[in-house]
């Protein structure tokens, strides 16, 4: 495993999930949150909590940029990539939202709209950690 390339796709994985997320979930899909104002916090409170969303984030991508190097089968990496976020964005769509959905008093829309956005933002955060891993060549 190549633990530098690792932690950089990690730092690029994070930085993409962040402007996919601000894109999908803050312009495409924000007015299916509005009815919800009892659910969510108000931006103002999000701005507060950043610094966790922040660190968790980028916590939770460079775990998954070791599974992926852990799985990695030499493919190209952006099949390769694509394929494990495929798998992780359907993950995240079952185990989150589904769960979210259950517990949370929002919506069936809005919990289409997140499943299909968590599947859009880790099909590309996948691509993008398929692209920037590489194994460490081993000389012979």
């Amino acid at each position: 495993m190549n633990y530098f390339r690792i932690f950089l796709a990690g730092v690029v994985g994070t930085i993409v999930y962040f402007l996919v997320g601000g894109l999908v979930f803050g312009k495409l899909i924000a007015k299916y949150y509005a009815p919800y104002p009892g659910v969510y916090r108000p931006i103002e409170m999000v701005k507060e909590h950043i610094p966790i969303g922040l660190t968790s984030t980028f916590l939770a991508v460079l775990l998954l940029a070791a599974i992926y190097a852990v799985g990695y089968k030499g493919d190209f990496g952006v099949r390769e990539g694509f394929r494990f976020g495929v798998l992780v964005g359907i993950f995240f769509a079952c185990a989150v939202v589904g769960d979210e959905y259950v517990t949370l008093n929002i919506g069936r829309e809005l919990a289409i709209a997140m499943a299909i956005g968590r599947v859009i933002g880790w099909v590309v955060v996948g691509t993008t950690i398929g692209l920037v891993y590489k194994p460490k060549v081993i000389s012979a």
